[in-house]
């Protein structure tokens, strides 16, 4: 009997090396680095700058009296009594226009997520609001809406009263009466469109599967958004939350076009309080301290935001 051998062995593959590896990777991410630098330049140096400035005493008025005093800058922002008035109302105005822009936006989406002639034109007459220029938006506000002699408003208020037989409606001032709800209805009316889309686009990626077996089932129009759209639209819901309350706390261009904060510093929110501060006070060192304090704001909640699109991407890669 002859014996049994062994197979030969074979000799492992070559490993490849780890700097070679490690070099393949530089290679790939090489071309991103000058998107990576300019990103850097344009953001990241100009945040340093107003970093270091915040920690100066540092009045334009008053050249030769420049000097580091560490955190006063800050102390000062959370203890000055028109910032907290500004801080509240930046909360008053964001909240209002966040969460009646997300009804108004969720009732919208319903509506065009169904079949009906000209859903087209609709969907783009509804979205045009938002591709308003912000200065211009709030222009056609406070002039062709707002104002008093020849605004839309008053007149249909003319009409309707001259209806009903009486000589001349009401003259009502909409901006020195009513100036926080005269800011918010103009946001509201640009910002509405944006959480539209968002809520259309989570109303078309229901699976379609379930509304049928839930139709099929006899459940009622109610009960399904109830139970099966809402629950979907709820990761929806939140980035729209998340990323209008990261747009509308930079609001600037309504308050200054439509009140410049007033009447009485009734709709001065954050940013035209540090327009303020740095235009009109020159207190450059305090300016910075509360820029940097909302821009630590916005990062915290784009942080929450950049959460929510993970999980829409996790869910839309699982299924």
């Amino acid at each position: 009997m002859t014996a049994l051998t062994a197979p030969p062995k074979t000799a492992p593959p070559p490993s490849r090396p780890r700097t070679s590896a490690g070099a393949g990777k530089w290679r790939r991410r090489i071309p991103l680095l000058p998107a990576l630098i300019f990103t850097i330049i344009v953001t990241q140096l100009p945040f340093v700058a107003t970093l270091v400035i915040s920690t100066f005493q540092w009045n334009i008025l008053k050249p030769g009296d420049r000097h580091f005093i560490g955190l006063s800058n800050f102390k000062f922002v959370f203890t000055d009594e028109r910032l907290r008035t500004a801080v509240l109302n930046t909360i008053v105005l964001t909240a209002s226009v966040v969460l009646i822009s997300v009804v108004l936006g969720l009732g919208l989406a319903m509506l065009l997520d169904r079949r009906f002639l000209g859903r087209g034109l609709a969907r783009t007459m509804l979205i045009a609001p938002f591709l308003v220029m912000p200065v211009a938006a709030a222009l056609l506000w406070k002039h062709a809406i707002y104002n008093p002699d020849y605004g839309l408003l008053n007149g249909t208020l003319n009409a309707v009263y001259r209806l009903f037989g009486a000589a001349n409606g009401p003259t009502i001032d909409w901006v020195s009466s009513y100036p926080m709800p005269a800011v918010v209805v103009s946001l509201v009316w640009q910002w509405t469109p944006f959480m539209m889309l968002i809520l259309l686009a989570g109303l078309q990626a229901q699976p379609g599967d379930v509304l049928e077996a839930a139709r099929v089932d006899g459940a009622s129009a109610m009960a399904t958004f109830r139970h099966i759209t809402l629950p979907h639209l709820r990761q929806y819901i939140e980035l729209g939350v998340l990323l209008g309350t990261i747009y509308v706390v930079q609001t600037f261009d309504a308050v200054y076009t439509i009140t410049q904060g007033g009447p009485g510093s009734q709709t001065t929110n954050l940013p035209y309080e540090i327009y303020l501060t740095m235009f009109r006070k020159y207190e450059y060192g305090q300016a910075a301290a509360a820029g940097v304090v909302v821009v630590l704001g916005s990062i915290v909640i784009a942080t929450f935001a950049l959460r929510t699109i993970a999980s829409l991407f996790r869910e839309e890669v699982s299924r």
